[in-house]
């Protein structure tokens, strides 16, 4: 199986920064994109920031210029760095990772969720 676990995020206020970190470990053969995602009450679920394995990244429109997503290949791992918060950036944030698994089988598999609370 593969797992991912998160770290970071907690209460922060508006304009300060926090940084997110996902670790995918298990039966991994490869690991191709990864991302984070955000859930808000009431909302569904959204893309967040995404970076292939090659290091190409692409952003929501709301978190451009503000949000960096980086990753270390070589241990599974992927982190985002969120500067200049806003009130509206309070969510639940998830990791999500495409997997080949060792028996050569793709899934996409999510983390736990850690909550992120900008205070205005």
């Amino acid at each position: 199986q593969v797992q991912l676990v998160e770290s970071g995020g907690g209460l922060v206020q508006a304009g300060g920064s926090l940084r997110l970190s996902c670790a995918a470990s298990g039966s991994i053969f490869r690991v191709n994109n990864m991302g984070w995602y955000r859930q808000a009450p009431g909302k569904q679920r959204e893309l967040v920031a995404v970076i292939s394995s090659s290091g190409s990244t692409n952003y929501a429109d709301s978190v451009k210029d503000r949000f960096t997503i980086s990753r270390d290949s070589a241990k599974n791992t992927v982190n985002l760095q969120m500067d200049s918060l806003k009130p509206e950036d309070t969510a639940v944030y998830y990791c999500n990772a495409d997997v080949v698994r060792r028996n050569l089988l793709s899934g996409s598999y999510w983390g736990q969720g850690t909550q992120v609370t900008v205070s205005s």
